[in-house]
């Protein structure tokens, strides 16, 4: 009996051990990534200078050897674009044929040396918002938006006209002759083979609204992680273990509502969606219920996606059974911190060009510290979040200013653009 109760007691230490130190009180975790999003501190600190820009995978050299194969083998289609994967082993060809419809795309896998490997969507596929196309960290998988093409293509209609010198109808009486060599003949015949091109896959289920489908990097396996027909997936990002997806996506009947109205304003359509995680095999967790342009971004460490809305910060756990979120309500900082900013740029431009008809320098006189909150109405550099930027665990950075997009572009405007970031820690439990 005492060797039982001793090996419960042993099997109970190892059951207290091995649980996660930050579900216990007083616990110090060893990174942020074991703290949930609910129990982070943050300090906020006002424009500080911009974090360094991420590089845009979209926006790469054309592939030269993809591009020969187009220009030598494939007449009737146009590369539109390669994006490469981060291994740089293999490219993505996006093209359209001649019959598509604008704005619907196709998708090709290719070597770097430019040999194709598999035809990645179907031909009742229509790739849409090319420009979000993404590869996974590791360039084990790809990332596409595609719903049901619009139109189908008659392959027949476009091939090339054949020439009656040498097609096979016109001398079919020669057939036998044209396969014999003449052996007293000195003269090496040589032949110019295509390269047999991969047959198109078909069976991938397709949609009336655009979905998010992935595929491996040799462009087999392409399947829709999402499946909820009349929501439009406009935007995603891989997180940086390669694991899930943050994606915003909006109703079809919001994205249409959204699109007139900004033609009627003579204004460029910015799409506004709900955030949302996606795993590879599927399963979707929406963060939230608010509407928002700013794109999402992951912590360096995967395990917390941010999100802003207007004058809000927002982080959230990405994974696990409990998972929880936080709200950083950053108006009040931004308002004070926009004052300061503003009376900053009122004294230089007054050291510059001095406004007193007399001569004499003018100075600021209202240099006491706020007692009060400022009017946001007469602030000039109080704007919204419109970017985020997760550098560190720890730093996480936002972009605010007043961004006025227009299909004409001269109208387009662009003004006081600000950096600000929150350095985040973890809260001491008791």
């Amino acid at each position: 009996m005492r060797w039982f109760i001793l090996l419960s007691a042993a099997v109970m230490l190892a059951i207290a051990c091995s649980r996660n130190d930050i579900d216990m009180p007083g616990a110090t975790p060893t990174s942020l990534s074991q703290v949930p999003a609910v129990r982070l501190n943050f300090r906020y600190e006002a424009d500080v200078p911009p974090p360094d820009a991420p590089k845009d995978a979209t926006k790469e050299d054309r592939n030269a050897a993809v591009q020969s194969d187009f220009d030598a083998n494939r007449p009737q289609e146009v590369l539109d674009k390669t994006i490469a994967s981060p291994d740089a082993k293999r490219v993505l060809a996006v093209y359209h044929k001649a019959g598509d419809m604008s704005l619907e795309f196709r998708l090709d896998m290719y070597t770097s040396d430019g040999k194709i490997l598999k035809k990645v969507t179907s031909d009742g596929m229509a790739v849409h918002f090319p420009d979000t196309i993404r590869w996974s960290p590791d360039s084990s998988a790809l990332a596409f938006v595609a719903m049901i093409r619009g139109t189908q293509v008659d392959e027949t209609s476009m091939a090339p006209a054949a020439d009656p010198e040498t097609s096979v109808a016109s001398s079919n009486q020669n057939a036998n002759a044209a396969v014999v060599p003449d052996v007293n003949s000195n003269v090496e015949t040589n032949t110019v083979t295509t390269p047999a091109m991969p047959a198109a896959p078909t069976g991938i289920l397709t949609f009336r609204t655009e979905q998010i489908y992935i595929c491996n990097a040799e462009g087999d396996g392409a399947k829709s992680i999402t499946q909820n027909e009349g929501l439009i997936y406009f935007y995603y990002v891989w997180s940086p273990d390669s694991s899930t997806l943050a994606a915003l996506a909006a109703k079809s009947i919001e994205w249409k509502y959204l699109n007139d109205r900004a033609d009627q304003n003579g204004e460029t359509f910015v799409p506004v969606g709900r955030p949302r995680v996606i795993e590879k095999n599927g399963r979707e967790r929406r963060l939230d219920d608010a509407l928002t342009a700013v794109q999402p971004v992951w912590s360096p460490d995967s395990s917390k996606v941010a999100c802003a809305f207007d004058n809000q910060v927002r982080i959230y756990d990405a994974g696990g059974n409990t998972p929880t979120q936080a709200a950083i309500p950053l108006r009040n900082s931004l308002l004070l911190s926009s004052q300061a900013y503003d009376r900053e740029q009122a004294a230089k431009l007054e050291a510059i060009a001095p406004t007193d008809p007399t001569g004499v320098p003018a100075t600021n006189t209202n240099t006491a510290a706020p007692t009060t909150l400022p009017d946001e109405k007469t602030l000039v550099s109080y704007n919204p979040i419109v970017a985020l930027n997760w550098t560190a665990d720890d730093l996480l950075y936002f972009q605010t200013a007043y961004i006025k997009r227009m299909k004409n572009e001269s109208d387009s405007v662009t003004s006081f653009p600000r950096w600000h970031r929150l350095v985040l820690t973890a809260q001491l439990t008791k």
